[in-house]
Formats: C-alpha cells, sequence, structure tokens
C-alpha cells in the first residue's frame, strides 16, 4: 500500500513541481558561485577556479544522477575489463566515444561517471546554443564544455584550444563525444544509409555514420598527453516494458542499461587523418556489431566475435542523493514561506506574481525535458546527397544535437 501510493505520487504532478523548484532554484544558487568564481579566482588561478568549481559542477549534475538512481531506482550493468577498471578509470584524462541511441544515454553516462568519481569533471562536446539554457548551460559554459557553431573554419580551433586547456586540469575529467552527430532514429538511418552508399563507407544497421573531422581533429591535440580513449556502447533491451526516457524516470519508472566500455590508448590511433578516420568508422563496425548482438541474443559477445566480459555492477554512492535532499530541505521551504507571504499580503497582484513564478518554473522544467527528446527532422545528410555540404566522407563530426547530455 505504501509503495503505491509512493509510486502515485512519483507520477504526480506536485512531485514533478517540486523536484522543478529544487533543480532551477539550487542551480541558479550554483550557477552565481560560478560566477563568482570566474570573476573572483579563475584571473588569478585557473588551478583553484577548477578545483572549486568542480564541486559546484558536482552538486548540479548529481541532481540528475539521483533522478537515475535514487527516484527512479535505474541501473547500469557494466561489462568492463576488471583490471582497467582498477587501474584507469577515474584516474586519468578520458575521451568517451558513446554511440546516441536513446533519451537517456547521456544520463547513464553521468551515472557511470559518478562512479567512478569524476562526476564534477564530467564534459561534453555540445552545440553553441546550450551554453544559454539556464542552470544546465550555464554550468557547462562555467565547467569549460567544448561548444562548437557549426562552423568548420571557427570549430576547428575552439576543438584545439579548448582540448589542450582542458587536458591541463589538475584532476581526471571526462569528454563525451556523439560522434554520430544526432540521435539515432529510423528516419535519420534511412539517410545515414544513403550516404554511406554513395561514399563507400560502411554499412551500419543501428549506428548514423560516424562524423569524423571533430573527432581525428580532438586526437590530434590529444597525442603525447595523459589522455585515452573510451569506446562505450550501451543498449537496453528492447523487451523491457518501460521506455528509456526522461519521462520514465521522472515517474520513478526503473530502467536497466547495459554499458560496454574499453579502454584504448590514444597512441592506436593513426596520425594520419584519413587512417584515423577509416580507424573510427571500423570502430563503428564492431560497435554495431555488438549492438546487433545484444538485440538478437541479449548479450553483446554472442555474434559480435569480442572477447566476453561477465557483467557487475558498481555500487552506488549516497552523496547524489544527499545533495538533492540537502538543496530540498533549503529550496522547497523557501518557495512555500514566499508564496504564503504573498498569499497573506493582500495584494491580488503579489499573488499573481507568485503563481506565474511556480508555473514558470515548472515550465522550464518540462521544456528542459523536452530539449532531451529525440528531435523529428535532421539536416544529417541532406543538402543533395552530401552531408553538411561534404560529399567526400570527411564529415566534420561538429554537429552535437546532444542536448543537455
Amino acid at each position: 500500500m505504501k509503495m503505491a501510493l509512493l509510486d502515485s505520487f512519483k507520477r504526480s504532478t506536485l512531485a514533478h513541481l517540486l523536484l522543478a523548484i529544487n533543480f532551477f532554484l539550487s542551480g541558479l544558487a550554483i550557477n552565481f558561485g560560478q560566477a563568482i568564481l570566474w570573476v573572483g579566482v579563475r584571473p588569478f588561478s585557473r588551478y583553484w577556479y577548477r578545483k572549486v568549481n568542480q564541486y559546484l559542477c558536482y552538486s548540479l549534475n548529481c541532481q540528475f544522477v539521483f533522478l537515475a538512481e535514487w527516484w527512479s531506482g535505474s541501473e547500469i550493468i557494466l561489462y568492463i575489463d576488471q583490471e582497467s577498471l582498477k587501474k584507469y578509470y577515474g584516474k586519468e584524462h578520458g575521451y568517451l566515444i558513446m554511440n546516441h541511441s536513446y533519451e537517456i544515454d547521456w544520463l547513464m553516462g553521468f551515472v557511470l561517471c559518478e562512479r567512478v568519481q569524476v562526476l564534477g569533471n564530467c564534459k561534453a562536446i555540445a552545440k553553441k546554443a546550450i551554453q544559454f539554457v539556464p542552470t544546465v548551460g550555464w554550468s557547462w559554459k562555467f565547467a569549460e564544455a567544448v561548444f562548437l557553431q557549426r562552423n568548420w573554419d571557427k570549430d576547428r580551433n575552439i576543438i584545439g584550444k579548448q582540448i589542450t586547456e582542458l587536458l591541463d586540469h589538475p584532476d581526471p575529467i571526462f569528454l563525451l563525444l556523439f560522434a554520430e552527430g544526432t540521435r539515432f532514429t529510423k528516419e535519420k538511418h534511412v539517410t545515414s544509409l544513403k550516404f554511406a552508399e554513395d561514399n563507400g563507407l560502411p554499412i551500419l544497421k543501428h549506428h548514423l555514420t560516424p562524423r569524423v573531422k571533430g573527432f581525428t581533429t580532438s586526437v590530434s591535440f590529444m597525442r603525447n598527453k595523459p589522455v585515452a580513449l573510451y569506446d562505450v556502447t550501451i543498449c537496453m533491451k528492447e523487451s523491457d516494458p518501460v521506455a528509456p526516457t526522461i519521462t520514465s524516470l521522472l515517474n520513478g519508472k526503473h530502467v536497466e542499461a547495459h554499458m560496454y566500455m574499453q579502454r584504448i590508448p590514444v597512441e592506436e590511433v593513426p596520425d594520419n587523418d584519413e587512417a584515423a578516420a577509416k580507424w573510427l568508422h571500423d570502430l563503428y563496425v564492431k560497435k554495431d556489431k555488438m549492438v546487433d548482438s545484444f538485440k538478437q541474443t541479449g548479450s553483446f559477445f554472442e555474434t559480435s566475435g569480442e572477447p566476453p566480459l561477465k557483467p557487475f555492477t558498481l555500487p552506488r554512492r549516497w552523496y547524489s542523493l544527499l545533495n538533492t535532499t540537502g538543496w530540498a530541505l533549503v529550496t522547497i521551504p523557501s518557495v512555500f514561506y514566499v508564496l504564503i507571504s504573498l498569499l497573506f499580503s493582500g495584494s491580488l497582484y503579489y499573488c499573481l506574481f507568485g503563481i506565474l513564478l511556480v508555473a514558470l518554473i515548472g515550465y522550464l522544467f518540462y521544456l528542459l525535458i523536452g530539449l532531451t527528446k529525440i528531435n523529428k527532422s535532421s539536416s544529417y545528410g541532406k543538402s543533395n546527397g552530401k552531408l553538411n555540404g561534404k560529399s567526400n566522407g570527411e564529415s566534420n563530426g561538429t554537429t552535437h544535437n546532444h542536448k543537455i547530455e
């Protein structure tokens, strides 16, 4: 009976509104703290700016982890070499190359980052517009995420400058790249297949053809640096009754993600751009075989030919629960106090202002959720059969519609 009531509460508008209030007010407070650091500390010591800012980033990022781990009880099943996990994961800079098939693949990546203790330094390569999104976008801007403009002449310089600076970070970072450039849909896949056929590239069944220029340029600035590549492939069982969406998590529904990861020394990527592009295409062929094997058999390894790894989970940490609860104890009573004060102020205008303010917070929260949903259309592969105006297979890899991921 109690569980049924709790599940019903998690699906309610009131619960979502409380989550929204907590997220946005705490996020704005975190952004304010980051702004103070940016002005008061960064000009004098980038080292200490980054040291302190990672905790502010963590405080915001782990509210997403709270939604996955504690609110919905979701879990990630990992397939990682145990020796590499102990020796490298969370102890070095990592460049993560992940497939982009689900609304919550980025969030499952956040859960992994939390469990290997790099969530505060989790960065992304994202489109420039995201930096203007309140709370999340502003936080990423202060965290020195790589924001691209979809103009290759400018983006080439941005990638080089930003990655060089990030690799000087005093603590390990994880930098996420969705090389497909946009989330997988059937419509985009049809266009991607045509592009691959026209340009003699591998035909992928479960992925879009990766865009190579962003990758090859990034790697060129990573050579002789303390960084490794991480091949990340995530899958959800299609037989699971719960759709892998933010809405499902928000409603408290359990999702189980299966994540394969392999550490690859950056030296294994060829120096030549053309050869490096082929290396990336070959990596996606491997990913495609593993996803196909998982969808057919429930195992990444059954028909893919890859060496099998035993599944396991890493223990949850309590910090995301404590952090989110701590913020809630500050933000929610404060909002109720203000609303009650406005209600008893005797002014109709003040009452309306309070109601509109809460409604705006709720609207922004649902708008933020909407940003994670799959786009209905994309420019991928369009413009007379070309990909971003390129017909030689050397796509730029800089059009990243991964929204808040």
